[in-house]
């Protein structure tokens, strides 16, 4: 079996598509024959669990977001069998105004087992440095807002075509980001619509493009690509299916960054000026250089939260940021 040369793609940090790498992966070869046969084969693997199905209507263009007025989101979710969903994207595979279907972000080996095993690269922790989270995502001709995901990705488009369109984490200002929360998919998504950008109203996310990257995947193409570069995802085919491996080689105690930006906006943002100027010095010093810096000149014992974090350390840790965030 081919193996993804995973540590020279993270050496690289920049998307890289492996064209074909899984043109021989049973579902693929499913989806050549068809939108009906790769729904056939991937009912072979339904555990029949429910799961959710996003929908939206004909008038949203596939686009999962907000509705106009940014008060809520523009489609609905439920719980919904493998089997009914296929068959709603069956009976309106044909339809120009047929909503847009959407089995996102499911867990493989929960709701398809043995999928995996039989389709895909051998991804696990020694291949890694984690153990990666595998989803699959089923679907009619939809569109995923650009968006960031906080682990590295490797993307294997097994049905229908797909087209990412990616840009670097530096340039998040450019891509105009929405509310925190509520979100689309759980993440921060772009206000910026790809298909038609109003210029006029997001004038800097004409550099966001000028640095963008696009993938077009055909099924068995596999794309990697960094955490945090943002992404737009869009299925060109009646049926779609693509499963992908979302991992971070960090400690499993290690805690989610974004719960430090929150806290940033909480305790450094309306600071002044010349404060947060010196915070950036502190951060640079404690947080973005070299780890070992801060505690080489204390004694061992001296050097607490300083030391190299374990189990223990980030279970102590966590207590007395708890302590002191429930003043």
């Amino acid at each position: 079996m081919e193996v993804i040369p995973v540590a020279d793609l993270l050496a690289q940090g920049e998307p890289t598509i492996l064209q074909g790498f899984g043109r021989d992966w049973p579902l693929v070869r499913a989806g050549q024959d068809g939108a009906a046969a790769a729904m056939e084969y991937l009912r072979g693997f339904d555990a029949g669990h429910r799961m959710v199905g996003y929908t939206g209507g004909a008038a949203i263009g596939g686009r999962f977001f907000y509705n106009a007025d940014i008060t809520g989101l523009n489609f609905t979710a439920e719980q919904v069998t493998l089997a009914d969903y296929l068959a709603r994207m069956a009976s309106t595979a044909d339809d120009p105004a047929a909503p847009a279907l959407y089995l996102g972000s499911a867990d493989l080996d929960t709701f398809l087992p043995g999928l995996r095993t039989a389709n895909g690269p051998r991804l696990d922790a020694a291949t890694l440095g984690a153990e990666p989270v595998a989803s699959i995502w089923i679907g009619n001709r939809t569109i995923a807002a650009t968006h960031y995901d906080m682990s590295n990705n490797i993307a294997c488009c097994m049905v229908g075509r797909r087209r990412f369109t990616l840009f670097p984490p530096d340039q998040v200002a450019n891509l105009y980001p929405g509310p925190l929360e509520p979100t689309p998919g759980g993440q921060v998504v772009s206000m910026v619509d790809l298909r038609e950008p109003d210029l006029a109203r997001y004038p800097r996310f004409a550099t966001a493009l000028a640095h963008a990257q696009v993938a077009e995947m055909e099924p068995g193409d596999v794309l990697f690509y960094p955490a945090l570069w943002w992404h737009n995802v869009a299925a060109l085919d009646p049926f779609n299916a693509m499963i992908n491996y979302w991992w971070n080689p960090v400690p499993r105690f290690a805690d989610t960054p974004m719960n430090t930006l929150l806290h940033g906006l909480l305790s450094l943002r309306d600071r002044p000026e010349a404060e947060k100027q010196a915070w950036r010095a502190m951060f640079d010093y404690y947080v973005w250089g070299p780890p070992d810096l801060p505690a080489a000149h204390l004694p061992e014992h001296a050097r607490g939260a300083l030391a190299p974090l374990d189990e223990p350390g980030a279970r102590r840790l966590r207590a007395r940021l708890l302590q002191k965030l429930n003043r």
